[in-house]
């Protein structure tokens, strides 16, 4: 599992030392086939374009950061010099890659059912979620569909940035109406904006219904 953890910076820094880039490589490959499983076994209606749309939605970059922010995974990454003071440890694309490499660590320790059971247990939710409709894990899309149907302008966003360029930050905040409903901070101003629309979308009240923001 230290393989899996061990950024290519680190190992530049550490000869002899092998990165988790196989095991991304694996781990990728594994990934697809427990997601494209449990999408054909539980969407037996579903055609093969909502299908693949789905696939993409839970093994997107985006939603495999997300997973690996929530495990902590940055935490234990090995990383250069250079990298860990740059931020790497919470890098998307670095926690999305040891995501990925994880699932391969665990694929060639134990073979395809434990990394069944890890996949399944981190992204299940985000299986059903995603297959709910097309683009449904994008929460800026939600936003602006929920705000038309309570006859709102679209969600309008304003992006703060604070950093060096190289381990640059961004905070978006979300406003209806006027109204301030969501903030979130990101490495992207598109990172950003998602989790600030994530936010107002899960502080809606119980009572506000599917359709109200």
């Amino acid at each position: 599992m230290q393989t899996a953890l061990s950024h290519r910076s680190w190992c530049s820094e550490h000869d002899g030392e092998p990165s988790n880039e196989r095991l991304e490589f694996l781990g990728d490959a594994v990934l697809g086939l427990v997601v494209t499983d449990a999408l054909y076994s539980r969407f037996p209606a579903e055609p093969e374009g909502q299908l693949a749309k789905t696939r993409a939605a839970v093994v997107s970059s985006a939603t495999l950061a997300e997973v690996g922010a929530h495990l902590r995974l940055g935490d234990d990454m090995r990383l250069g010099k250079g990298e860990a003071a740059s931020g790497g440890s919470e890098k998307s694309s670095i926690l999305a890659d040891a995501v990925e490499a994880v699932i391969g660590a665990v694929y060639v320790d134990g073979g395809i059912e434990p990394a069944r059971e890890l996949v399944l247990r981190a992204l299940d939710d985000r299986i059903s979620d995603a297959a709910t409709r097309p683009g449904a894990r994008d929460y800026k899309t939600r936003l602006q569909e929920l705000a038309a149907a309570d006859g709102h302008r679209p969600p309008d966003y304003e992006i703060t940035e604070s950093g060096p360029d190289h381990v640059k930050r961004f905070e978006a905040t979300v406003r209806i109406g006027g109204e301030v409903r969501g903030t979130g901070d990101g490495s992207s101003k598109k990172e950003a904006e998602q989790r600030a629309a994530r936010a107002a979308w899960d502080a809606r009240s119980p009572e506000d219904g599917a359709s109200d923001v």
